[in-house]
C-alpha cells in the first residue's frame, strides 16, 4: 500500500511538473501534449493580426469592415438615443416608438415574422407565455397582458429585448433596431387584440390604438 502511495504521489509532482500550474505566466510556450496528427489543421491555423498586412486583399490591409446589413451589438452608441436606445434625452425610457419609423401593417407584419422566431417559442403565440419551452419546465415567462408590461414604456420594451433580463437572452446581436421597434408594434398588436371591445372596431380607433400615422 505504501508503494501505491508512492507512486501517486510521484505521478502528481511529475504531472505538475510538465504541464505547470493553472495561471501560471510561462515564458516559454506550453508543452504540446497531443501531435499535430491527432488534430489536423486545427492546431496552427494561420491568422491575421491586427492593423496587419495580407496578401489576399488588393489594398493589402488584414483588418476589413464589416459587410452592408451586418447586425453589431458591441458599437458605440449612436447619437439617436431613442431609435438605438429606447431613450429620452434625459435618460428615461422613450413611451412610444420613434415618430420617424412608419408604423403601418406592412412594418407590423414585419413584427410578426421576427416575433414568430425569436419569440414565440417563450412567449406563445398569443403572447400569454405559453411557448414551447414553458411544457419543458420554463415557467417563469410573463404574460405580455399582465398590467405591468402593457402599461410598460416602449423604450423599457425594446431595452430589455437589446440587453436581456432574468432567464431571457438578449437579441440585439440578431435583431436590427428597427426590427426590435417592429416586434413591439406586433406586441402592442397582441394586446390590444386581448383587450378590445366592440367600440374599438372601427378603421380610426384601430389605426390610432396601433399606432399608425
Amino acid at each position: 500500500m505504501r508503494n501505491v502511495y508512492l507512486v501517486t504521489l510521484f505521478v502528481c509532482v511529475l504531472v505538475v511538473s510538465v504541464l505547470g500550474f493553472r495561471g501560471t505566466t510561462f515564458t516559454l510556450p506550453p508543452m504540446d501534449v497531443f501531435p499535430e496528427w491527432a488534430f489536423p489543421g486545427m492546431k496552427h491555423q494561420p491568422k491575421l493580426r491586427p492593423q496587419g498586412d495580407s496578401a489576399f486583399f488588393a489594398d493589402g490591409r488584414a483588418d476589413r469592415l464589416p459587410p452592408p446589413h451586418v447586425v453589431r451589438s458591441d458599437l458605440p452608441l449612436r447619437d439617436d438615443e431613442h431609435l438605438y436606445m429606447g431613450k429620452l434625452p434625459d435618460g428615461s425610457f422613450a413611451p412610444e416608438i420613434p415618430s420617424k419609423i412608419k408604423v403601418d401593417v406592412k412594418f407590423i407584419e414585419r413584427g410578426r415574422d421576427r416575433y414568430q422566431i425569436y419569440c414565440l417559442p417563450c412567449h406563445g403565440a398569443a403572447g400569454d407565455g405559453n411557448g414551447m419551452t414553458k411544457r419543458y419546465g420554463m415557467g417563469a415567462t410573463p404574460t405580455y397582458h399582465d398590467t405591468r408590461l402593457r402599461t410598460m414604456p416602449d423604450g423599457e420594451l425594446f431595452n430589455t429585448i437589446s440587453v436581456g433580463k432574468n432567464t431571457m437572452l438578449p437579441y440585439a446581436d440578431k435583431l436590427i433596431p428597427e426590427d426590435r421597434w417592429a416586434v413591439i408594434a406586433y406586441v402592442r398588436a397582441l394586446q390590444r387584440a386581448q383587450q378590445g371591445t366592440a367600440a374599438d372596431v372601427n378603421d380610426a380607433a384601430s389605426k390610432k390604438s396601433l399606432g399608425i400615422q
